[in-house]
């Protein structure tokens, strides 16, 4: 079977340097919920990376799981960023690195 994730790549929208604490609070809120959930493999800010906030790497049953997810973030529910999303073919030892 197919071992697929599904990785977040959040951009910062125009009002992005007007997040504020709160905002910030309700997003790591929101991770601290889905990691409970089982739903977070990996996710984090960046740093040196222009017009970039971050990434979030769902473990999640499908796509449309996914971006049901990226769509409740409150960086983009509330217009502070936007996103794309990724599919990720997991190659590992399981699967022979999908030779």
């Amino acid at each position: 079977m197919e071992k697929c994730l599904y990785v977040m790549m959040i951009k910062k929208g125009k009002s992005y340097n007007k997040v504020t604490k709160a905002v910030i609070e309700r997003h790591v809120e929101n991770l601290r919920k889905l990691d409970a959930e089982q739903k977070i493999e990996l996710c984090g800010p960046f740093n040196g990376y222009p017009g970039m906030a971050g990434m979030v790497i769902f473990k999640t049953n499908n796509y449309e799981e996914a971006e049901a997810l990226c769509q409740l973030e409150p960086l983009v529910a509330e217009g502070y960023a936007t996103y794309t999303l990724a599919t990720l073919h997991v190659a590992d030892q399981d699967n022979n690195y999908l030779l």
